[in-house]
């Protein structure tokens, strides 16, 4: 499997079931107008209820009149996005590259109680957070605290579990943080999903969740993917690793040292992390009834989580809403997220051959788009979408979150945005 990817360009998600091949690429397959709702599964089975459906559908608001024209031309094209793709709700935001902003919201919070979606509404932003914990460590590199190109097993080889660990003697904080370790993914393994059921399902308890370290139980005495350095395979528990690198070169706990590192030294006030189950202003997710890990098909009651979101941590972590991640995106790929350089680094690290999968750096994604390279990241988790693109060409940045999962066309309402956006600055 050298070189192999496991997953797909922009979050590194597959379908619940992708396990491996098959991994749909950047706007592959957008749903065409009278698909709405049905999305791609196996059996072709509506994931929600004919009523949620009808609710989809429902006119959008009138358009708030203090909006800024450029504002309102976005929430007009949002809405003609969810009018055409059917989805049940959605938030964006974006910043130009004086600085100004702008967001819009479109379609349901939530459909059973009618309420609408909100621009402050917040969402899980799922693998978007490997963006905080490559920074929280470039910001420890500048500091001279660990080298990107330190062996991981100076921080770890005093684990008991270390020499288990699949490349155990070569891997380094840099292919941990650019899926070059070849480590496989706890996400996908059988065994930990067996489990996460049994946690998560209904006779669990919904508060339960997975320490780091039991996490990496799930790859240790496995064949590599690959020598470390010499391919690419999005995995979650690379970043888990880092984790636990970054946690014993500084001393501190990870949320900590990235509070204190990145997030408080910006203006993101709706980002916090994943801790507990309650996070006002949550937009409930929608997973549908059939998926692996046995969860409600709404994901979330009111403010409250149907399970503890704490297990993802380092591979990803954080709940968000789209103006935050808009900011994120203008702040980072402009290089102002630290005192010191580092964009240098985090765009060009990572295996660059012929076969890689995806052209991903220091929790970063290099994408092609229509409108040229974009750089950043896109979440998943169960019950909800995001997407966070920087282009460099512009300096626009544009996010996008949706309460939903399985859109192939996420991709498809990022680059409309970013091309209304280009247009008005023509």
């Amino acid at each position: 499997m050298r070189g192999s990817a496991i997953r797909a360009p922009d979050d590194g998600r597959t379908d619940w079931d992708a396990g491996g091949a098959g991994a749909r690429h950047q706007g592959a397959d957008p749903l065409p107008p009278q698909a709405a709702f049905r999305l791609r599964r196996p059996s072709g089975r509506l994931l929600f209820p004919a009523t949620l459906l009808t609710l989809a559908c429902a006119a959008p608001p009138a358009p708030d009149t203090t909006l800024t024209d450029t504002e309102q031309l976005f929430q007009a094209r949002l809405d003609e996005l969810r009018a055409e793709l059917g989805f049940i709700g959605a938030t964006a935001a974006f910043v130009l590259p004086d600085g100004s902003e702008g967001v819009a919201a479109t379609g349901y919070a939530d459909p059973e109680s009618d309420l609408p979606m909100n621009p402050a509404n917040r969402m899980p932003a799922g693998s978007i957070g490997k963006t905080i914990a490559a920074t929280t460590a470039l910001s420890m590199v500048n500091e001279g605290l660990l080298g990107l190109d330190d062996l991981a097993s100076r921080w770890l080889g005093d684990e008991p579990w270390w020499t288990r660990l699949p490349n155990h003697e070569t891997m380094t904080l840099r292919h941990l943080l650019s899926h070059s370790s070849g480590l496989t993914d706890h996400v996908y393994d059988e065994a930990w999903r067996r489990e996460a059921r049994s946690r998560r399902g209904p006779a669990g308890d919904p508060d339960a969740w997975f320490e780091p370290r039991e996490l990496v139980q799930y790859v240790l005495d496995k064949e590599p993917l690959f020598p470390a350095g010499e391919g690419y395979a999005y995995t979650d528990t690379g970043f888990i690793v880092a984790g636990l690198v970054l946690e014993v070169a500084s001393g501190g706990a990870y949320y900590d040292e990235a509070r204190r590192r990145v997030l408080d030294r910006h203006d993101l006030p709706r980002t916090v992390e994943q801790i507990g189950r309650t996070f006002p202003d949550l937009a409930p997710g929608h997973v549908g009834e059939d998926n692996p890990f046995s969860l409600p098909a709404k994901t979330a009651e009111g403010d409250v989580m149907a399970f503890s979101p704490q297990t993802e941590w380092t591979g990803g972590g954080y709940v968000s809403n789209s103006r935050d991640l808009a900011r994120w995106a203008k702040i980072l790929y402009e290089e102002r997220a630290l005192d010191g350089p580092y964009l240098e680094e985090m765009l060009n690290s990572g295996y660059r051959g012929e076969d890689a999968g995806a052209t991903y750096g220091l929790g970063v994604y290099r994408a092609d788009s229509p409108h040229g390279e974009l750089i950043g990241h896109g979440g998943w988790f169960p019950g909800w979408r995001s997407t966070m693109y920087y282009h460099r060409d512009s300096g626009i940045a544009v996010a996008v979150q949706f309460n939903q999962n399985d859109l192939d066309f996420r991709n498809e309402v990022r680059d409309a945005l970013l091309a209304l956006l280009l247009e008005r600055l023509s």
